[in-house]
């Protein structure tokens, strides 16, 4: 069973970047589910931006959902910690 949605947060620019229950960071991108059927409420951006972390994968107000396993296996993995170390060290060495 792959791990599952610990957290969530949504972008403007339609991505969720999510923790999951195995410690992993990772980056979904949604902007190709906003053309098909219940998705295409999450072009409102405002709405979009209501995504919670929900029986262990990702869900909006109005029942839309996404699942869990499609969110791993499908977003691109990454330290997000790692990622703003690495950032702000090299902003000190300039």
């Amino acid at each position: 069973m792959n791990p599952r949605i610990k957290s969530v947060r949504a972008t403007d620019d339609y991505k969720l970047e999510l923790v999951f229950t195995n410690g992993e960071h990772g980056i979904y991108d949604c902007s190709h589910l906003l053309n098909f059927g219940v998705f295409r409420e999450l072009k409102d951006k405002s709405y979009f931006k209501l995504a919670k972390p929900l029986y262990n994968t990702v869900a909006w107000p109005h029942e839309q959902d996404i699942c869990p396993d499609t969110l791993y296996l499908d977003s691109q993995k990454e330290n997000v910690r790692k990622v703003a170390k690495t950032q702000n060290r090299s902003q000190h060495l300039r």
